[in-house]
C-alpha cells in the first residue's frame, strides 16, 4: 500500500473510542485524521476533550486533532463507531446515507437482516449482504458490525467445532468491570464480589451467535439451529472475558478429533495474513489452570482466544474454557480486522 486510508472515529472520547484511537497507532494500513464526538466536545482538541483513562499516554497525533461533531461533512469515507447506543442509530445511519463505510461496535445494528455481524474468521461471506443492503435502504455508504464482546469469545471458541454440528450450547460467562465501561461498575459493588446479572448480556448472546455461525443463503442469513443458554455474571478482573462452555453435537467426535480441529483451523485472515489478524486466532493452552486473563489476555495484542480445559461432559458432550480480551477482541481490535478484510476484498473502494 503506497499510501494509508484515512479514517476517522466516532464517539471518539469515550471508553470504546478511546480504544480505536490507541489500537490504530501505528497501523499499517489506516490514518487516523477525524474524530467525531458530542457537541460539548466538539471544538476541542482531543487531548482537552478527552479524559484518558487507558494505559500508556494518549497519542500525540490523536491528541492534536480536533473533534468535530458527529454529523456528514468532512469526515473520510472509511468510520469506526463506538457510539452510545442511545444515539447510534440515527448517527450512524446518516453517516452511511452520505457515502460513509460505518464499520460499528454499537448493537443497534447488529440483528438488521441486510446487516452483516462479522467476526472475519467465521463469517467472511456475510459480506455478501452489502449489495442487498445498499439496495433495500437506498444509499450509497454501508453498515458493518462487529459482536458483543463475549458473543466474540464464545463463536471463536466454537468456530473450530462447527463441521462437527453445533446443537446445544450453554455459556457461562465472568465478564472484566472493563466492559461496563467508565465510569462502570460502583467499587463497593464489584470488589470481592461477583454480580450474576448484566442487562441484556444473555439475549446478545443468545441471539448474536446464531445469526454469526449462520449461514448466507441468496439474500439472507440462515441462524445456526442451534439452542444457547448464557449465564453472565460481573467479576472484579480488569480485562478479558472468560466463559465456560458446555456444548453438544449432531454426532460425538473424539478428543482427537476436536483437537485436530483447533490445530488445522487457518482462516481467511490468516490466510491473507491481514495486520491485525493473530498467526493462530484460537489458541489450545494444555495446562490444567488455563487461560487466565491476567496472565493471557494481552498476548497476541489482544487479538486472540484462548481454549483450554476441554474435558468430557456428563450432560453435554465437551466442555471447556474460553477467553478473550473484551475491548480489543471484543471492541476496537474487532471493527478494525473487520476493515481490514473489507479492504482485501475490495468493498471499500468508491
Amino acid at each position: 500500500m503506497q499510501k494509508k486510508i484515512e479514517v476517522g472515529v466516532l464517539g471518539a472520547t469515550g471508553m470504546v473510542g478511546q480504544h480505536f484511537v490507541k489500537f490504530l497507532q501505528g497501523h499499517p494500513w489506516f490514518e487516523l485524521v477525524w474524530l467525531g464526538a458530542s457537541d460539548r466536545s466538539a471544538g476541542k482538541k482531543y487531548r482537552d476533550a478527552t479524559s484518558w483513562r487507558l494505559s500508556g499516554l494518549m497519542p500525540e497525533p490523536a491528541a492534536n486533532l480536533m473533534v468535530e461533531e458527529c454529523k456528514p461533512g468532512n469526515a473520510p469515507r472509511l468510520l469506526f463507531s463506538a457510539t452510545d447506543s442511545s444515539v447510534a442509530t440515527e448517527i450512524e445511519q446518516a453517516f452511511a446515507r452520505a457515502g460513509h463505510i460505518v464499520v460499528s461496535n454499537s448493537k443497534n445494528h447488529r440483528m438488521d437482516p441486510d446487516v452483516p455481524l462479522l467476526v472475519p474468521e467465521l463469517n467472511p461471506d456475510h459480506l455478501k449482504l452489502l449489495p442487498l443492503q445498499r439496495q433495500r435502504r437506498g444509499w450509497r455508504g454501508a453498515i458493518v458490525t462487529n459482536p458483543n464482546c463475549s458473543t466474540v469469545v464464545l463463536t471463536l471458541a466454537l468456530g473450530p467445532f462447527k463441521p462437527f454440528g453445533i446443537r446445544r450450547v450453554i455459556v457461562t460467562t465472568l465478564q472484566a468491570i472493563s466492559g461496563a465501561g467508565y465510569p462502570g461498575v460502583a467499587s463497593m459493588d464489584i470488589m470481592a464480589n461477583v454480580i450474576p446479572y448484566i442487562g441484556g448480556e444473555e439475549e446478545k448472546i443468545e441471539v448474536e451467535t446464531q445469526k454469526i455461525l449462520g449461514e448466507f443463503a441468496e439474500d439472507r442469513i440462515q441462524p445456526l439451529e442451534a439452542v444457547v443458554s448464557a449465564h453472565c455474571n460481573r467479576v472484579p478482573v480488569v480485562d478479558g472475558h472468560l466463559a465456560a462452555i458446555s456444548v453438544e453435537f449432531s454426532h460425538k467426535p473424539t478428543q482427537a478429533e476436536m483437537s485436530a480441529a483447533l490445530q488445522q483451523f487457518h482462516p481467511r485472515p490468516q490466510q491473507l495474513e491481514l495486520p491485525s489478524a493473530p498467526p493462530r486466532p484460537v489458541i489450545y493452552m494444555p495446562e490444567c489452570d488455563r487461560p487466565q486473563p491476567r496472565r493471557d489476555v494481552e498476548r497476541e495484542n489482544g487479538m486472540a482466544c484462548f481454549v483450554g480445559r476441554l474435558r468430557d461432559c456428563p450432560v453435554f458432550h465437551y466442555k471447556f474454557l474460553a477467553l478473550g480480551h473484551n475491548t480489543v477482541r471484543g471492541a476496537a481490535g474487532a471493527a478494525v480486522l473487520n476493515a481490514e478484510l473489507m479492504y482485501q476484498e475490495g468493498l471499500l473502494e468508491e
